[in-house]
């Protein structure tokens, strides 16, 4: 169809769809390319059999305190109360929070340190059921980022940028190795509100937006009140006979719109049509949790029968796990903790200590650790010193990028493995620095893509998670 000739088409040829497909042309070519490839073999699959089938993501939002949780400093208390040394913190960056306090006081952790398993795992007294899988555990207490502050931390931590805009994590998984799964998104986010601090930062949907990739990599978000997904049964009238067929005819002229104005996001419109035609029967059977053995909700502690809680959503990802979704996503808040820590510390342990445990628990056995990667961490670390007023009991820790602990388990990644080391303040980093797209290069790694070669054309660049730097992999880690 030429649409010189039908002014009324031409004119939808809009800006939004110019700058969004990129010089009318070139680049739209370039993208309709790279949809081709996707259904295929693609350039980026490492040779071999990938360890991860898929991910789960315990994304902790808010920057969990690692001194008081995994990186034990005893010396610290004979520091108590005095000034950061200069020699320590060396000029580095400040927030706004504290860059005014005329001194740094340092503050041990009220929590008292243990080692566990036959790895010898330090862990804090604020976890009660963690210690049961010491073992499976592989932490890594020196990842860092560039970022100071929230949303730029946790949009670097999910897209490789500290800009809004870019492809998260789970996007760019799905884009590389699409779903096995027809009726489940390749990209699953479920949030939950924290009880150390109900009113922290918001979280934004961008964090699971596909970004420049086509649409349909998006997360999908599951909501944490009433139906966890809308409209999943048809009006009355309509069966699912009458559905199938508009939906069709749908198709065919959003296929006649595609032919003539090239536009890539109408064909996420289609598939999402379609996707959503599939949610309907397939939904309802992963959330009806009444086909769970007591046991099996009893190892998630009393929480898992509320919606929209930590424990209900850990329940859903083992749930969608064996549905085969490729990237699971939970994102929990409310670890921004600038006082009264010990007390919102707990608060958070005990939402996520049970659940977290329980869904390593139960991977496991049920054989789906051996193929699945699980993630837990946030999107920086926490200071020595205190913010404002300070006693054994009562501390606050601002923001600290230079330091932080992560942890991963199950697939390809070593047992009972520590990995780095931190200066006696935790402050500075004194062996095996992990950089954020270190991580996300490894996670990559580990469900058989090279980090190198995924990548996608914008704005006159091969667009990458893990940047335009060279970034090794954590070998250290890979079991």
């Amino acid at each position: 169809m030429n649409i010189t000739n039908q002014p009324a088409l031409a004119n939808h040829l809009n800006r939004r769809i110019f700058l969004g497909g990129g010089l009318a042309g070139i680049l739209g070519m370039a993208a309709a390319g790279r949809l081709q490839a996707e259904d295929t073999e693609s350039h980026w699959i490492l040779p071999g059999v990938p360890k991860a089938k898929r991910v789960i993501y315990l994304f902790q939002s808010g920057a969990p305190s690692q001194m008081d949780l995994f990186d034990p400093k005893p010396l610290m208390e004979k520091q108590r109360g005095k000034d950061l040394p200069e020699s320590i913190r060396k000029g580095q960056r400040l927030t706004t929070m504290t860059s005014g306090q005329a001194s740094f006081p340092i503050a041990p952790s009220s929590f008292k340190f243990k080692q566990h398993g036959t790895s010898g795992l330090w862990l804090s007294d604020a976890w009660k059921y963690l210690p049961r899988v010491a073992d499976d555990l592989c932490m890594i207490r020196t990842v860092n980022t560039e970022a100071i502050n929230h949303d730029p931390a946790i949009t670097f931590m999910q897209t490789g940028n500290q800009l809004p805009g870019r492809p998260s994590i789970g996007a760019w998984v799905s884009y590389g190795l699409g779903s096995p799964n027809r009726d489940l998104p390749a990209y699953v986010v479920l949030t939950s509100f924290g009880s150390g601090r109900p009113d922290d930062q918001p979280l934004y949907d961008r964090l699971w937006s596909a970004g420049f990739l086509p649409g349909k990599h998006q997360g999908v978000k599951f909501r944490n009140k009433g139906d966890a997904v809308l409209y999943l049964t048809d009006p009355p009238g309509v069966d699912r006979a009458t559905r199938r067929d508009t939906l069709d005819r749908l198709a065919a002229l959003n296929g006649m719109r595609q032919k003539a104005v090239g536009d890539p996001e109408i064909d996420t419109r289609v598939s999402q049509y379609e996707m959503a035609f599939r949610m309907q029967a397939s939904v309802p059977d992963l959330l009806n949790v009444r086909a769970e053995t007591r046991e099996t909700l009893d190892l998630y502690g009393p929480d898992v029968t509320r919606p929209g809680s930590y424990a209900a959503n850990c329940l859903l990802a083992r749930r969608l796990a064996e549905r085969d979704v490729r990237f699971i996503q939970l994102f929990h808040m409310g670890w921004d903790h600038h006082g009264n820590l010990p007390n919102a510390l707990r608060g958070q342990c005990k939402d996520t200590d049970q659940s977290t445990t329980a869904l390593l628990i139960d991977l496991k056995r049920r054989g789906l650790l051996d193929d699945t990667l699980v993630v837990w961490g946030g999107e920086f670390g926490r200071t020595i010193y205190s913010q404002g007023g300070q006693s054994e009991t009562d501390y606050g820790r601002d923001h600290h990028p230079r330091c932080f602990s992560m942890f991963m388990a199950g697939a390809g990644v070593k047992k009972g493995l520590t990995l780095g080391e931190t200066d006696d303040y935790c402050y500075n980093i004194v062996k095996d620095p992990v950089h954020v797209n270190q991580l996300n290069a490894t996670i990559l790694h580990l469900l058989g893509i090279n980090h190198d070669r995924l990548s996608y054309p914008f704005q006159g660049l091969e667009a990458r998670l893990t940047g335009v730097e060279p970034v090794q992999v954590i070998r250290q880690v890979l079991a």
